[in-house]
């Protein structure tokens, strides 16, 4: 490695991110013909500004910055530090850990800005480059890959051999030359354990998500009713999901972050009876910065809603009841099915004092199927997991697990 890709590299390191590695700017052809196939499939419906145009952008980094002839791929460590590591407890949510903390997007592209004009000043020349996050037309996974960052993991995260897969991608595209870095040999081997872990099977083969199943597209991007039969296989989580990285065997040695953006121990577990009282106001005075204004209040309000029923708790039919009334139709719709689910008199009185008032079809027919079901029991439906390996290649699938604003950086 010449002193050029060094000064690059340990600059990044210098600025804060824990990762740094460099690939060319060959159009990524592999992996756009992948992405532009799981959007022809279905995978990515409920994204609909995950479109073709979109990959065929973003697979082509001369598209991006005239010039181009490098992309300096960048990696930040999120692992919450283990004070903040919580166990679930009654009637609360959990959140990704990703968004315990500040929205990442902004801190990324503040540094990444700093880090442009600081390598232009040690190189002694300008430099022209364009940088993005997640939220850009970038196959960013493809790029950290190809980029010797790490490799693709059966649940389509990048896992790292340093940090596993809790890290947060970057990408510079730039007009210097510079020697890219090996892609990695590892991979995953025959470990297969993200896939049952994943409780809606999203994971319907290894390297591909069906996104319309994934928790965190529920509990994000999706801005209508969550699908009944998905919502017991919800669990307690009301913004992302981090299952499939919990039993991922290279996340065992994940080091703490040191970044105090991610810092917050009071996003970790949300109180769900205080998430659903909560006004506009009060929700944005809470959040306000966090990757959970994504969901909005009523997004939030609705994923509550679906974990309480999901605790079975009797103390949760107050609040229920209460969330009967409330101005959204899709708060009140998912609120009817949480008392069906617990059940019990109080449930049920409060279910048919709104059958009687409610306007709303929809929210009318979750009322009608919550009396019907109230305190059934019944078992939650699995999803069969599709069987069978894809190409090697495959492992540059860029099927999103987790979900962010579109944009450019």
């Amino acid at each position: 490695m010449s002193s050029i890709e060094s000064l690059v590299k340990n600059y990044a390191l210098e600025l804060g991110f824990d990762l740094a590695g460099i690939t060319s700017a060959q159009e990524f052809d592999r992996d756009g013909a992948v992405a532009l196939e799981r959007i022809r499939d279905g995978r990515m419906s409920g994204l609909p500004w995950y479109t073709e145009a979109r990959v065929q952008r973003g697979m082509r980094p001369q598209e991006l910055l005239p010039g181009a002839r490098s992309i300096i791929c960048l990696g930040l460590n999120y692992y919450p530090p283990d004070n903040l590591e919580e166990s679930p407890q009654e009637l609360t949510g959990r959140v990704a850990r990703y968004a315990r903390g500040r929205d990442y997007h902004a801190l990324m592209k503040r540094r990444m800005r700093a880090y442009v004009t600081g390598l232009a000043q040690r190189l002694g020349m300008a430099v022209a480059a364009r940088w993005y996050v997640d939220d850009g037309p970038m196959l960013d996974r493809a790029a950290a890959a190809r980029a010797g960052l790490g490799w693709f993991g059966k649940n389509t995260n990048i896992l790292t051999s340093s940090h596993g897969s809790w890290v947060l991608l970057g990408q510079v595209v730039a007009d210097l030359e510079l020697t890219p870095d090996a892609a990695s040999r590892k991979s995953c081997g025959a470990c297969t354990r993200c896939i049952p872990a994943c409780p809606t099977g999203a994971i319907v083969a290894p390297y591909v998500v069906d996104n319309t199943r994934c928790i965190s597209y529920l509990t994000i991007e999706s801005r209508g009713p969550i699908p009944r039969e998905l919502r017991p296989l919800m669990q307690d989580w009301v913004f992302g999901c981090d299952l499939c990285q919990e039993v991922c065997p290279v996340n065992r040695k994940a080091q703490p972050t040191g970044e105090p953006a991610f810092g917050r121990k009071d996003l970790a577990l949300l109180d769900l009876i205080n998430l659903l009282a909560l006004t506009e106001e009060e929700f944005r005075q809470r959040f306000q910065g966090t990757p959970i204004m994504r969901a909005k209040r009523v997004g939030m309000q609705r994923n509550a809603c679906v974990a309480l029923g999901n605790s079975r708790s009797t103390d949760a039919v107050p609040v229920l009841s209460c969330a009967l009334d409330s101005a959204e139709p899709l708060v009140r719709g998912h609120a009817a099915w949480a008392l069906g689910r617990i059940g019990g008199t109080a449930a049920q009185a409060a279910l048919e004092q709104a059958l009687g008032q409610e306007q709303d079809a929809w929210v009318l027919e979750e009322i009608e199927l919550a009396l019907e079901e109230r305190g059934t029991g019944a078992k939650s439906p699995q999803f069969p997991i599709a069987k069978g390996g894809q190409e090697e290649f495959l492992r540059a699938a860029t099927s999103q697990v987790v979900f962010h604003t579109p944009g450019e950086g």
